[in-house]
This record gives C-alpha cells, structure tokens and sequence, in this order.
C-alpha cells in the first residue's frame, strides 16, 4: 500500500530480537489471548494490513479465476479494500496485504487527501485527485521508461519511509470488482507511481527491494528521542 509518507507516525520498538533462528513471537496480553481463545484467529481480509515479515507478502499472488468474479468472496475483498484504504493514510492497498494471495488491488486519492500535499510537490510529482478503482487480475505496461524518485511508506512496513525511483506513466488494464468488465487505467506522475507500488504487492516485491537505501527513514525518529 502507498501511504500519505509525510504523515505517518512512528511507534515503540523493543530493542533487538531475543534470539535469531527465526521471527521473535509478540508478547499478547492476557484479555488478547482470551479474546483469540474465545473468538478464534483471525480471517482474511483481515481489517488491518498484515506486516513485513508474513508469507504472503513475498510470494507472487494468485489470479482470480473467472469462477470467482462477481462472487460473494471478490465482494467482500473489494469491500475490505475500499475500508482499509479509506480507514488509514493509504492510497493503494492490495489483496495480499489482507491476507488474501489474489491479484486484486485498490487506489484511490480523494481531493481532500490530495490537497495535502504540497503545493510544490503536487506539481512536480503530478498528484492529482481521482477516485477508487478496485482492479481485479491487473497486467501493467510502462508508457514512459523516464524513472522518478520520490519518497514512498507502505502500511505494511508502518513507521518507515524512502525514495524510491518509478517509471513516470504506465498504462494498467483488468477487470472491475463488481461484473468483471474490462478496465483500462492509463496514468502519469503520482497516480502511475501508486500503481506500481500496488503491481509490486502482487509479485511478492516491497518497496525496501527498489528504495535507495541511505532514504531509508525511521518517521517517527525525532519523536522517539522525546
């Protein structure tokens, strides 16, 4: 997901890992671990953005078979969608970030949101305003191979922030949420980077593997020394 990147918050870290063979498990609380106990675990589309570190962020996602267009489970993954992105600084979100191994992915930049944006940046990176598109089994082609950096974060890397270079306009063609009818998107500057970004997701690529390293920023690190 490409979130708004100046205005993420950072948040606490706990140091280094216990031990290094493999993930360092979280610590839950007691009401947390009733609460899983009682309910069960959780089911994707999970309702928040699975985090740097789950499979199924790095493994190439699946395409939606014809069966399943129009279905109630497509339906209830453009919803989860449309919620996540409209529930946080996000303006693309794709399945595999909820859990969901299928090529879907949804953006949108709302006026509002667009507005906050810089003035300076808005006419360099050409951020303009357009509204929600759910793209069902997606394909991208690159109009424009001119690459532009520009800082990128990612609500499943929350707190963290880089340049990244993307190719300045990109034409993406799919099918719709609803019906399954043709779609076809063509987009520069901020609109085609947003679409990249969401094109990566469902090949199992993060923004850390295209970032230029020394960009990459802990965005809450003045506050942490508070």
């Amino acid at each position: 997901d490409l979130r708004v990147w100046f205005s993420l918050r950072g948040e606490d870290t706990c140091g280094f890992p216990l031990a290094f063979s493999g993930p360092c498990p979280a610590l839950r609380s007691y009401w947390r671990a009733l609460r899983r106990r009682v309910l069960g675990p959780p089911v994707p589309p999970f309702a928040e953005p699975v985090q740097v570190g789950a499979p199924v962020l790095r493994g190439a996602a699946a395409a939606v078979s014809p069966e399943q267009l129009g279905g109630p489970e497509l339906r209830r993954l453009a919803a989860a969608l449309a919620a996540g992105l409209r529930g946080r600084p996000c303006l693309g979100l794709s399945a595999p970030q909820l859990g969901v191994p299928l090529r879907v992915f949804a953006a949108e930049l709302p006026p509002a949101r667009c507005a906050r944006y810089p003035p300076a940046l808005r006419q360099a990176h050409r951020i303009e305003p357009f509204p929600l598109r759910v793209l069902v089994n997606p394909a991208l082609r690159v109009l424009d191979t001119r690459l532009v950096t520009a800082p990128e974060g990612c609500a499943s890397i929350h707190g963290f922030s880089a340049y990244v270079p993307r190719h300045w306009a990109v034409h993406v063609s799919g099918t719709d949420r609803p019906l399954g009818e043709p779609v076809s998107w063509e987009a520069s500057g901020w609109a085609a980077r947003i679409i990249q970004h969401e094109m990566d997701h469902l090949d199992g690529t993060l923004y850390i593997d295209r970032m230029d390293p020394r960009t990459f920023t802990n965005v809450g690190w003045m506050e942490l020394l508070d």
